[in-house]
């Protein structure tokens, strides 16, 4: 057992230090397009998710009426308070803005390397900083 174990060991080495290719861009551009698709992806799972649950509250709302639920149990789930989709709208708006400023900077300074998941990080953290802002003074 312990043979196998040193035989694997020895081997994932040798495989993780072959793999250990110095480039000159710092992250390779196929790292770099999988890392976007990733994110994507997750944008727009996230964007169903937000549909899913404004379709299934709709639901919700609709069998209480109809069911006849006493008005202070209706009014109490019913509660809609129309500051926090005015608030979801401008968030998005910041994310995305962010992302498209990211995308806009990465693009004028090619070639794709580490400093670009870097511009990503920092613009897409401004933004919600920048939301952070605009929902701490929109309470005020």
């Amino acid at each position: 057992m312990k043979k196998i174990l040193n035989f694997i060991s020895l081997l994932t080495v040798s495989y993780t230090v072959q793999a250990q290719e110095a480039t000159a861009s710092g992250v390779d551009e196929d790292v770099f397009n999988i890392t976007a698709s990733i994110f994507t992806l997750a944008l727009v799972m996230l964007f169903f998710l937000s549909v899913m649950k404004r379709l299934l509250d709709h639901r919700i709302k609709k069998r209480i009426v109809e069911k006849g639920v006493p008005e202070s149990v209706a009014s109490a789930l019913l509660h809609v308070n129309p500051k926090e989709d005015r608030n979801s709208n401008i968030k998005w708006f910041t994310i995305l803005m962010g992302i498209g400023i990211a995308l806009t900077i990465i693009h004028y300074t090619l070639p794709l390397g580490i400093h670009s998941l870097a511009i990503m990080a920092f613009c897409v953290a401004g933004s919600f900083l920048s939301y952070f802002f605009f929902s701490k003074y929109s309470e005020k």
